[in-house]
């Protein structure tokens, strides 16, 4: 460990300045190392991303890192939970995401009384052949909005919990799989709680992303209203992807390059989340797994090959903020989930990039 002249301990790894000040020095924050500039190859995922973002941002304005978010979580085969107020375009996304690839699209609007069945689908007596015939539900689409998913019961939630873990629906004993690439969007209000049932951890931890729109700026609005004089611009919305090619980016995905640094660094960051002394829950094994998939797919958008440690940095409030339960006394003294992950990302040494990247 080197000691600068003003008495600071510096890394030898990553540069930052050590959490541990000596004796009588002011505590300061660690300053991370500048990240060395990566050279982007071919990658097919990031054309297709390109193309996709392009095309949705015809109807959505000025929110381009939301859709690249949730690109991102396509691409890594999860799904998404978008949480906000309502008319900020939640449900516009998910419906200008699937007009953009061509894949079969159902809206599941929850409410109190929405039963398993109407979610998975039932069997039906046909009198004309005297059997049972299963009549596949909304569940069944490539792409399934689950709107307002915190106003249907627990019950009903739980119907989407084994479709998005292990793409399949068991209705009637029988397995029936799900056509890829199954993806779910969810949405939900986090303001009005009345007539809700809250999503319970276990669900929550199902989500890859949690993300917030939020109100648009007032040029990007103004734009918005430009767009609407004649007709709304989803009617027009051209197909640019194919359901293949999302697969084949999928596939990709799971190529780029993750060296054991990397790796190492990504499972540092869910410890400190167990050991930080404001939060009461923190990271599971499946939240690491989450960090490092979207760290493929982050990368890969960018068009990378590998994965370097600003890509973890950058993708780690939106992937582990819903996965964290904080104290309650934390909570009083006006902490939020975001302010501990800058604490945990100023403390975590961050890997070393060699200039050339990191070797297979």
């Amino acid at each position: 460990m080197a000691i600068t002249t003003n008495g600071d301990l510096i890394c030898p790894n990553c540069g930052s300045k050590n959490m541990l000040p000596l004796r009588g020095a002011t505590p300061a924050a660690p300053q991370f190392k500048q990240p060395l500039a990566r050279e982007a190859s071919a990658s097919p995922v990031a054309a297709m991303a390109g193309r996709l973002i392009d095309n949705i941002e015809k109807v959505i304005v000025g929110k381009h890192d939301e859709i690249l978010l949730t690109l991102m979580a396509y691409f890594a085969e999860g799904h998404v939970l978008l949480e906000d107020v309502p008319g900020v375009a939640k449900t516009m996304l998910a419906r200008a995401l699937a007009r953009s690839v061509g894949c079969d699209f159902k809206r599941l609007q929850c409410t109190p009384d929405l039963l398993p069945n109407d979610i998975t689908g039932s069997s039906i007596f046909n009198p004309k052949t005297t059997e049972f015939e299963f009549r596949p539900g909304p569940l069944f689409a490539q792409i399934v909005l689950a709107d307002e998913i915190n106003r249907a019961t627990p019950r009903a939630q739980a119907a989407l919990l084994e479709a998005m873990a292990e793409r399949k629906v068991t209705a009637d004993g029988n397995n029936y799989e799900l056509t890829p690439p199954f993806f779910l969007i969810a949405t939900q209000n986090p303001i009005d709680h009345e007539g809700t049932f809250p999503l319970p951890e276990a669900q929550l931890d199902r989500f890859l992303v949690r993300l917030s729109l939020g109100y648009p700026q007032f040029e990007n609005e103004v734009a918005m209203l430009q767009r609407l004089r004649s007709e709304h611009p989803i009617n027009t919305l051209a197909t640019v992807a194919s359901a293949e090619e999302i697969m084949a980016c999928q596939t990709a995905v799971r190529q780029v390059f993750a060296d054991d640094k990397i790796i190492r660094y990504i499972v540092q960051l869910i410890q400190a989340t167990r050991e930080h002394h404001d939060i009461i829950l923190g990271g599971s094994p499946r939240a690491a797994m989450a960090l490092l998939r979207c760290a493929q797919a982050f990368a890969a958008i960018q068009g990378f090959d590998f994965i370097a440690p600003d890509d973890v940095k950058t993708i780690v409030k939106p992937v582990l903020g819903h996965r964290l339960i904080l104290r309650p006394e934390s909570r009083l003294r006006k902490k939020n989930v975001g302010a501990v992950l800058d604490e945990i990302l100023n403390a975590v040494p961050v890997p070393q990039m060699p200039a050339t990247g990191f070797a297979r």
